[in-house]
C-alpha cells in the first residue's frame, strides 16, 4: 500500500546506492513540504539527473515535479472562457520509479514495481534494497533512531546535529567492504563513500572530518 501523512519525527535520506553515499538528509514530519526540501537539495547538490527511486510515500512525484518539471504555457484560443492554465510537465529526461510494498495481516504479500516518469527502465534498476539495508546499518550503529529505544532525542535541532555528524563520518570516514579494491601488490583496500565518489583523494580520518575549514568550502 502507498504511504501517507504522518506528524512524528522521520529522518528523511538521500542515497546514490552506486557509491553508498548520503547526498543529504533531514529531519522533519512525513508531509509534502519535507519532500520538496528534500529533493531540492538533493538537486543542488547533483550536477546530473539520475534514476530516482522511492517506497510508496506518495509526496515524492510532486516533489520531484517541483524540482525537475518544466511549466507549458498555453496560447490563447480567441474563444471565450478563462484561458487554460499552465500545467507542470516532468523533464524528458527524468527518470523515477517507486517500490510499493502490499500487506495483509501485516504481512508482506506482493511487492509492486512502478513506472512513474521516464521510459526505458531497467526492472532490475527498480530497487530499494539498498537503502533498506543501509538503513538497519543507520539503526545498528545509532541509538536515537533504533526501534524502541530508550536513548531517543528528546529535540529535532539535537537529532539533527547528530545526525549531520553521523553522515559525515560515513561518508568520509567510514571505509566499506562494498567499495573494495585491489593494489598492485594485490592486496585487498576499502573506499569510504566520499572517496568512491571521487569527492576527496584517501579516506579521512575522523580528525581530518573534525578540524576540516568549512566556511571556506561554503564562501568560494
Amino acid at each position: 500500500m502507498e504511504e501517507y501523512e504522518d506528524d512524528g519525527t522521520w529522518v528523511w535520506v538521500s542515497f546514490a546506492p552506486e557509491y553508498r553515499l548520503i547526498i543529504t538528509h533531514l529531519i522533519g514530519e512525513r508531509k509534502q513540504q519535507c519532500a520538496d526540501r528534500i529533493v531540492g537539495d538533493t538537486k543542488q547538490r547533483l550536477g546530473s539527473m539520475p534514476l530516482f527511486i522511492s517506497d510508496g510515500l506518495k509526496f515524492y512525484k510532486k516533489a520531484l515535479l517541483k524540482g525537475y518539471g518544466r511549466v507549458k504555457r498555453f496560447k490563447r484560443t480567441g474563444k471565450r472562457g478563462r484561458p487554460k492554465k499552465p500545467k507542470l510537465f516532468p523533464h524528458p529526461k527524468l527518470k523515477y520509479a517507486k517500490v510499493i510494498k502490499h500487506r495483509k495481516d501485516g504481512r508482506l504479500v506482493n511487492v509492486e514495481k512502478r513506472i512513474v516518469f521516464g521510459k526505458n527502465i531497467n526492472q532490475k534498476e527498480i530497487s530499494t534494497s539498498l537503502l533498506e539495508r543501509q538503513n538497519l546499518t543507520f539503526r545498528q550503529d545509532n541509538n536515537r533512531i533504533s526501534r524502541k529505544t530508550i536513548g531517543f532525542s528528546k529535540e529535532e535541532l539535537g537529532l539533527d546535529n547528530q545526525m549531520m555528524l553521523y553522515f559525515a563520518h560515513f561518508n568520509f570516514c567510514r571505509k566499506h567492504r562494498s567499495l573494495s579494491y585491489i593494489v598492485e601488490n594485490e592486496k585487498k583496500k576499502l573506499n569510504c563513500p566520499a572517496k568512491e565518489y571521487g569527492l576527496i583523494d584517501h579516506n579521512w580520518t575522523l580528525k581530518e572530518l573534525l578540524t576540516f575549514s568549512y566556511h571556506r568550502m561554503s564562501t568560494n
